[in-house]
């Protein structure tokens, strides 16, 4: 449960890292406990696929350097247990399948980019997270199981398609988990469950070598986490020298050094509502008009920006999503026997998309990401409701039918302004902020330019001191 608390960064992966490092513990002590864990909240189907035995060689491979050599060269999270997702950059040994019943379960054979840093990071990878079908829904509830629940009410969704991986960190599972965002699956998930998701700038982590997750640059991978430092930290481990197919961002590293520098004179757009779609809830919207109260105290100028200007953009957006996500999955699927109805049509949709759609939804991408960096020459960061409402209840974003328009409308209608960034290729970030009257986080999103990273994760500091938060249930493993 995300709760308040005074200390910024009260128990996170890299304070677990610094204590396997000097010796507190070890890194199989800890793997086991999250695996006692991930037992004990099996019922909220966060993982879908355990590899004991290869989260317990690379820990005993870790504690067998315990000493000099690991001051030397570990990581900042020097052995800390680590969940994949079932979807995106792939772990050696670990069974991708993208929550689908139409492929088959076979080990990696060697690690992606992205999983190679993670490991130099020090962390340990042993399992994979449930997502929906394919990656097709902001909740996971993929027919071929686990579904996915939310650890402070398992009647609702901790979201999607990264919900399995937020369950897990938001029960204590592990600290932090591998999670990727092509239309929000970072920042949804993290929003429901009160905690720091960052869609990094298009460009800077590493999506190759094979580029499966490419998804005509609308895909992001990194991170959720429960402090920004986590985030920051993983950003620093992970990004840079990406190998294509898009420009390297500077993004000024290190960020996590310059965490508590707190940014001042920045201009602030504010955006409160929608006007399209569902109205964006009382508790909801507020916490976006207080986050932008504390930034005025903090000496920011607010510019409240309406949602006239943001619909468009988001509009645009959800079209550029629907036909890139269906053109590529009907390249991915040559059988649609063994996968869900809706995934099906998506697949039919894409078959249907003709060579100059296709074009015309480049140049609708394009336009999109000009009128972003058009915005951003009158602000420095945008903030937006990141959800409408709470998550929802199990069930709330089916797919045993066909309606594909009807799909992605229940998604925008909860997550309004989520597409934006990934067409634009810019940075986006969910922070909590406040707790709703039933006890569910509320959540406010933080948008900037291309390689504001960084900016974001400070001023995100300067919330979280306003409106700190905590967890009830502790990280596992971590010593007391």
């Amino acid at each position: 449960m995300c709760i308040l608390t005074d200390a910024p960064d009260p128990q996170d992966g890299v304070t677990l890292g610094a204590a396997i490092r000097a010796g507190r513990t070890t890194s199989r002590e800890v793997l086991e406990a999250a695996l006692e864990r991930a037992s004990a909240v099996g019922e909220l189907g966060a993982i879908s696929h355990l590899a004991e035995d290869i989260g317990q060689q690379q820990a005993a491979a870790i504690d067998a350097r315990r000493g000099p050599l690991a001051q030397e060269d570990g990581g900042p999270f020097w052995g800390v247990p680590f969940l994949m997702k079932d979807l995106g950059a792939a772990a050696k040994g670990l069974p991708v399948v993208c929550g689908s019943r139409s492929l088959k379960p076979v080990p990696a054979g060697s690690d992606d980019e992205l999983a190679q840093r993670f490991r130099k990071s020090g962390l340990v990878p042993f399992g994979l997270t449930t997502v929906p079908e394919f990656g097709l829904s902001l909740s996971s509830e993929p027919a071929l199981g686990p579904i996915a629940r939310h650890p402070l009410d398992p009647s609702r969704t901790p979201g999607g398609s990264s919900g399995g991986a937020a369950a897990a960190v938001a029960a204590g599972v592990v600290a932090l988990a591998h999670a990727t965002d092509a239309g929000g699956s970072i920042r949804v998930p993290a929003a429901c469950c009160g905690l720091v998701g960052l869609k990094p700038s298009r460009g800077a982590v590493p999506g190759g070598p094979s580029f499966q997750n490419h998804i005509g640059g609308l895909a992001s991978e990194l991170v959720v986490s429960r402090t920004l430092r986590d985030t920051a930290v993983a950003l620093d481990c992970c990004s840079g020298a990406a190998a294509g197919p898009y420009p390297d961002p500077d993004l000024g590293k290190p960020l996590a050094d310059r965490l508590d520098i707190p940014p001042s004179g920045l201009r602030i757009g504010l955006c409160s509502e929608v006007s399209e779609g569902t109205p964006i809830q009382p508790s909801y919207r507020e916490a976006v008009r207080h986050a932008g109260s504390v930034l005025a105290g903090a000496g920011h100028t607010i510019r409240n920006i309406g949602p006239e200007i943001l619909n468009p953009l988001a509009r645009d957006a959800a079209l550029v999503f629907d036909r890139i996500i269906s053109v590529n999955l009907a390249r991915t699927l040559d059988d649609v026997s063994a996968v869900e109805l809706l995934t099906a049509a998506v697949v039919q949709r894409g078959l249907a998309i003709t060579a100059r759609e296709l074009q015309d939804t480049e140049l609708t991408a394009v336009r999109v990401a000009h009128a972003l960096w058009r915005l951003f020459d009158e602000v420095d960061v945008i903030i937006t409701p990141m959800l409408s409402g709470p998550p929802p209840l199990i069930g709330s974003f089916p797919m045993d039918h066909g309606d594909v328009d009807l799909h992605w409308r229940r998604m925008t209608d909860f997550a309004p302004y989520a597409m934006i960034s990934n067409v634009g290729g810019t940075p986006a970030l969910s922070i909590p902020h406040g707790i709703d009257d039933r006890g569910l986080p509320l959540s406010v999103q933080l948008i900037g330019p291309i390689a504001a990273d960084g900016l974001l994760l400070r001023l995100a500091r300067q919330l979280q001191r306003a409106v700190p938060w905590h967890f009830a249930a502790p990280i596992a493993g971590l010593p007391r």
